[in-house]
């Protein structure tokens, strides 16, 4: 049915229903529908070629009444309507709207999308290395740069009304989380968001959070999938069998999926199991008849796993491409493109085959040179698009990342290899999602995927208005049961917890335009702080529990000869002097080695006298000494985990402030900030509304105030997860003397993500290890360890390792090597060099701008301005943007 015979039918419905009414309920009729003509909502809804859904008509009416809105649907459910109807009404009320996303792959698409829709003029784009038409009416940007624009009171703000967080629940991100509650928080309360989410099973908890901190909110949830999905497994007998793709769910009389699990898919995995289990007996007795051994083992039977191309070749086969195959390994990805190749497989024609080839060569034209292309291995990348295959992951550079989602888009490449960052955003809808495995490893072991997880992957299967029904696939693998799968598959998927925490640059931005009391009320109002008190309650039921379990045990070692419950406190304190605190004080740094000595001498002190107080308590005397320590070692048990339990709710009210104290500590202990004590005004918040409403409530009272010194200033200005460690190696002179090179190479410690963890050394470092580069190095961990410590002693987490081991690739990168070059004999990958680089010459930019708050290190400024260039070169440079297009 087509979108205007669908509004036609439903004006249909509407004359049949209104024929049915009374005169004054038809003319009641006609007011309200006269009165929704009128609305910017008809409007929109009218400009459409498809009738709106009952979700987004909710949430449009009320972005339209002035609430904010967050909405929660599954993938492809059509949320993005409703950002394109804020960014409608910002136009129509000549008021600004900001489409804000998590990374800059979906902000260069959404640019993209904007500017066919309304034009070059009216649209920009703000990523950070990019700046394109940035005081247009609609600005698509990260969401780091609007936290950075929210910091600085840009003007640019001023006219702002609108602001869509695109991928909402990528607040729980760990790393990049944060500055999603930054950005709620901070903005002015003029401004309606419209956050677009995922189906979180805790989304309600989130809306009434947004409404205590921005007012009036809208929840609006869809669980319907506009493509319904079919969910299967996929299994293979062995190499010389085809696979059978099996339901994993049964279907009912008329042919719908029901929430009852295939008996014919159980039956079958059990027939491959006992073949399994034959197989490997005959191999055994084989191989005992050999080796003369004849014990055999029982052992778990290991089905034969599909190989990835012949995975390919049944869906090929089924009519179910194109697919995405998530395999959640980069060098998978990249193995799966060559296997398929070589068993065959063609899944393109003759006429697909030369328009990839045209659409390839016009991308890569003046993007790089043929070295770099050479280097990044060119001709084998577009062969196998070619044929209709591609890898996506983060090892790969922009270019071809992009290449592959346009061909993709365009249904040109049929399969898609990636790994799960494919799944966050991108729009790359498929007919068929497979899953290699339910597992992946997470750097440190293999962890079974979550639902959340599992649902971000399925959820781009089944194209809206191309397919009648989207395809989840589970490739059969080692313990693979079909009840995980189901499990897995449940619609209200997985809770978002918040990973906010104050940093130094965000204590320092906060004290720049509040307070300090001010400030602590602010950081009370984020999602953390709303988490950690919803779940006090349950600490105390723990503590009530653990309090009854320790008198039961005092009660059973009560000794006549004294408190047999302090000898066990004496006996804990002891073994946390002697473990931990020698461990504390061999790590800590100290302004002499005399320091050091005199807190040893200290601590052997106070183990001495612990020790003579355990030799001495008369509880030693009891003659059942032993039979006591048997409850007192439960005792113990239980005590610790108490005072763990009493620790956390300690730390639960208010436990973002306190963090937010221990940060401002540290930063007046280096000198970033100063303490001033005064009679003032304090303000306390409103109990509702937004936290731009503060003011309310007026008293006067002595208070303690921090204020930013020159060196705070700085740190404002520069946007780091080692934020304070580069402004210390600034102010120290550590970078002084170096060259534009020797900086470049230096400060790529600071921004360096190994895949396999930091601080591992270089091949050799530029100058060799009494050299330059070297020696800024060296101070700059002594900085980090100083920092760390201090973040330890405040309770607070410390910092991720510097990774020196790229300092001679940058050197090398910045002395003018080609790709080639600086990639021969190491395991980096092209798209992680990139990704590195592009951090390198943000940061080295940061300091560049930041030359008027550099004190006496003026000159380091211009040494930074040299050294972006020469990082920001070839590959590096490439953005997505077609500036002569758009």
């Amino acid at each position: 049915m087509s979108s205007s015979s669908g509004k036609r039918r439903a004006q249909r419905h509407s004359d049949q229903a209104n024929e049915s009414l009374s005169p004054a309920q038809r003319y009641a009729a006609f007011k309200k529908q006269k009165a929704y003509r009128a609305t910017a909502a008809s409007q929109f809804a009218q400009s459409l070629p498809f009738e709106l859904d009952d979700f987004q008509k909710q949430a449009i009416d009320a972005l339209e009444n002035g609430n904010n809105v967050l909405v929660a649907a599954p993938t492809g459910a059509g949320k993005t309507v409703i950002a394109d109807f804020a960014m409608f009404l910002a136009q129509n009320r000549n008021v600004k709207a900001f489409y804000t996303t998590p990374i800059k792959a979906l902000s260069n698409q959404k640019y993209h999308d904007l500017v066919d829709l309304y034009g070059s003029d009216r649209v920009g784009l703000l990523t950070g290395d990019i700046s394109v038409n940035s005081e247009a009416d609609i600005v698509v940007m990260t969401t780091e740069v609007l936290r950075n624009m929210l910091y600085e009171h840009s003007s640019t703000l001023n006219a702002l009304r609108y602001v869509i967080l695109d991928e909402v629940h990528y607040l729980a991100d760990r790393f990049r989380g944060p500055v999603w509650e930054e950005v709620i928080i901070h903005l002015p309360s003029s401004v309606r968001i419209v956050g677009l989410s995922a189906t979180v099973s805790n989304v309600e908890d989130f809306s009434q959070w947004i409404a205590s901190v921005r007012g009036d909110t809208k929840l609006v949830v869809s669980e319907h999938r506009p493509v319904p999905l079919e969910q299967h497994v996929l299994v293979q007998a062995d190499e010389n069998s085809e696979p059978e793709l099996y339901d994993l769910y049964r279907h009912d009389n008329n042919g719908k999926q029901t929430d009852k699990l295939n008996a014919q898919l159980a039956s079958r995995l059990d027939q491959l199991d006992r073949q399994a289990l034959r197989r490997r007996a005959r191999h055994a007795s084989s191989y005992g008849r050999k080796s003369g051994k004849r014990h055999v083992e029982r052992q778990h039977p290991v089905r034969y796993m599909p190989r990835r191309w012949a995975v390919v070749d049944e869906l090929q086969y089924l009519d179910m491409l194109p697919g995405i195959f998530f395999i959640f390994s980069r060098n998978g990805c990249d193995q799966a493109v060559e296997q398929c190749i070589n068993a065959g497989l063609e899944l393109t024609s003759h006429e697909e085959s030369l328009k990839i080839r045209q659409i390839v060569d016009e991308m890569v034209e003046g993007q790089m040179s043929k070295d770099d292309l050479k280097a990044l291995h060119f001709s084998q990348f577009r062969f196998a698009l070619e044929e209709g295959f591609a890898a996506h992951h983060a090892g790969m550079i922009a270019l071809y990342r992009h290449i592959v989602e346009r061909l993709f888009s365009e249904g040109l490449v049929k399969v898609v290899f990636a790994t799960e960052t494919l799944a966050l955003g991108i729009n790359m809808p498929a007919r068929s999602v497979v899953v290699e495995k339910l597992e992946k490893y997470d750097g440190t072991g293999h962890v079974g995927l979550t639902p959340g997880e599992f649902t971000q992957l399925t959820g781009r299967a089944g194209r809206r208005g191309i397919d009648s029904i989207g395809h989840a696939v589970v490739v059969d693998h080692r313990d693979f049961v079909p009840a995980t799968a189901a499990a897995l598959s449940s619609k209200r998927v997985y809770p978002l917890h918040s990973s906010f925490k104050p940093t130094f640059n965000m204590a320092v931005n906060l004290l720049n335009s509040s307070d300090y009391e001010t400030a602590r009320i602010t950081l009370d109002h984020s999602f953390a702080q709303w988490e950690a008190n919803a779940s006090a309650w349950q600490l105390e039921s723990q503590m009530t529990t653990l309090e009854q379990a320790l008198q039961g045990y005092e009660q059973a070692f009560a000794c006549e000869y004294g408190d047999f419950a302090q000898l066990l406190k004496i006996r804990m304190e002891l073994s946390e002097e002697q473990k931990d605190e020698r461990k504390r004080i061999k790590h800590r740094v100290f302004a002499t080695e005399s320091e050091r000595k005199q807190a040893f001498k200290e601590l052997d002190e106070r183990i001495a006298r612990l020790r003579e107080q355990d030799a001495n308590h008369p509880c030693r005397q009891c003659p059942d000494l032993q039979q006591h320590m048997v409850w007192g070692h439960r005792w113990t048990r239980e005590y610790k985990e108490l005072r763990r339990i009493r620790h956390r709710f300690a730390s639960r009210t208010g436990s973002v402030a306190r963090q937010f104290d221990g940060i401002c500590g540290i930063l007046h202990d280096f000198g970033y900030l100063s303490i001033s004590v005064q009679n003032k005004a304090s303000e306390k918040p409103e109990s509702h509304g937004t936290v731009s409403a503060l003011g309310n409530i007026v008293e006067r009272r002595q208070s303690k105030d921090y204020q930013l010194t020159e060196h705070g200033q700085l740190l404002r200005r520069l946007y780091s997860e080692q934020d304070l460690v580069l402004a210390q190696a600034i102010y120290s002179g550590v970078l002084d003397e170096l060259t534009p090179v020797q900086l470049a190479s230096t400060l790529s410690a600071l921004v360096v993500e190994s895949r396999r963890g930091g601080g591992g050394e270089p091949r050799h470092y530029p100058g060799g290890p009494e050299g330059a580069v070297a020696v800024a190095a060296q101070q700059m961990r002594r900085i980090h360890t100083q920092v760390n410590v201090l973040r330890d002693d405040t309770g607070l987490e410390e910092l991720m390792p510097l990774d020196v081991s790229l300092v001679d690739v940058f050197y090398n990168w910045a002395c003018g090597d080609d790709l080639s070059s600086v990639l021969r004999n190491t395991e980096l990958t092209g798209g992680d060099f990139v990704r590195n680089a592009k951090r390198l010459a943000d940061v080295l930019q940061q300091i560049a701008v930041a030359k008027p708050y550099l004190g006496d290190h003026v000159e380091l400024a211009e040494v930074a301005h040299e050294a972006e260039p020469l990082i920001n070169r070839g590959v590096i440079a490439y953005t997505g943007i077609d500036f002569e297009q758009d």
